[in-house]
């Protein structure tokens, strides 16, 4: 199938069922825009995807006054995502935003049977349930971002402060996204072992999938086990699992052991402060997912909803990136890497979405 890759310039400015009901509410209302959304698995504070999404429509509802709700599926199937929709629209939502691949074949489905629906799903497309099929209605947006990039500079900036150590890799489901996250992120290091001379090791016994992205104590007991080998540095791109290896680097740190995490999706350095003020998140390799959610509020508000295409948010037009201020890098470190991002948008330096990386 052919893609229709779309650059916006309004991402320029990157910046059982349980209502659990996310109403917010704004000032008065300015739209009959309504925008719901279902969450993928997880809870809406996962501090990773769901909650990134989430806080952009939070934000477009306080800025627009805005009647926003999310909902949480019993489950994470096909069948479970179309409930929710199904209760969302009835309920009178008309501007629907899924996170997560997850919802492939459900939005499939719902263009067809909500066309006058606008949907909004990130990080996949729709497709029929066997995939021979893939097809974007005008009521439906597609967003991808470029993982590769963000994780390259991740291990870039990680490798500068730390120089010399061994690092790891955590990933959820082994899936496109988290996978490109993995790739880029020993291609950082490895640009920053040939051109920084860093001495950073990355052995295959600590690169490994869980296979969920909600297993809070599987991530803890993974990160465990990794910080026992000598592991100095772990990068997180699993959700809730992402969550347990947070929790093992603060207890860890907080007994006085020099350990660190790199964050995912959004930034998570907040997640990682102890009780001293301090946090162990390094850096974070991020999606800007509440831009996107937010960019495509405003988008619709003012006529500009790019319909039925699919867009590619990368370094080009600052889809991805590491956060702006990051505490526990010293300047020499963000400065250098502001000038890698400054290549990598130029093109000269180019990160490669698939590979057999680093890892031995």
């Amino acid at each position: 199938m052919k893609k229709l890759t779309v650059v916006l310039c309004i991402f320029l400015l990157l910046g059982t069922v349980a209502f659990a009901q996310g109403s917010a509410e704004g000032a008065a209302k300015k739209s009959n825009l309504r925008v719901g959304m279902v969450t993928d698995a997880g809870t809406i504070d996962d501090k990773s995807f769901n909650q990134g999404t989430w806080e952009g429509i939070l934000r477009a509802s306080k800025d627009y006054g805005l009647d926003v709700k999310y909902l949480k599926p019993a489950g994470t199937t096909e069948a479970d995502y179309l409930k929710e929709i199904g209760n969302l629209v009835d309920a009178g939502y008309n501007f629907i935003i899924t996170p997560g691949f997850k919802f492939e074949t459900a939005i499939f489905e719902a263009q067809d049977k909500y066309p006058k629906v606008k949907f909004v799903i990130l990080d996949g497309e729709p497709h029929s349930a066997d995939y021979s099929v893939f097809r974007i209605e005008q009521n439906v947006v597609a967003v991808y971002w470029a993982e590769h990039e963000s994780g390259f500079l991740a291990g870039f900036a990680a490798a500068l402060q730390v120089k010399e150590g061994d690092f790891g890799f955590v990933g959820g489901m082994e899936i496109p996204a988290v996978q490109k996250f993995n790739w880029g992120f020993q291609q950082g290091v490895k640009y920053a072992n040939a051109n920084f001379g860093t001495k950073i090791a990355m052995k295959q016994e600590n690169n490994l999938y869980q296979g969920s992205f909600d297993n809070v104590s599987a991530g803890q007991q993974i990160a465990a086990s990794m910080y026992d080998r000598g592991v100095d540095v772990i990068f997180a791109a699993a959700g809730g699992v992402g969550v347990g290896v947070i929790n093992e680097a603060k207890n860890r740190a907080s007994s006085g052991q020099n350990v660190w995490v790199i964050g995912v999706d959004v930034d998570q350095y907040p997640e990682g402060v102890m009780p001293n003020g301090k946090s162990i998140i390094l850096t974070s390799a991020m999606k800007y997912l509440d831009r996107a959610s937010y960019d495509m509020i405003e988008a619709e508000l003012n006529g500009t909803y790019p319909a039925g295409q699919i867009l590619h948010l990368d370094a080009t037009n600052d889809g991805v990136g590491i956060p702006v201020t990051n505490p526990n890098l010293t300047k020499s470190v963000t400065d250098e890497v502001a000038k890698v991002y400054a290549k990598m948008k130029s093109g000269e330096i180019k990160v490669a979405a698939v590979g057999d990386g680093l890892f031995k």
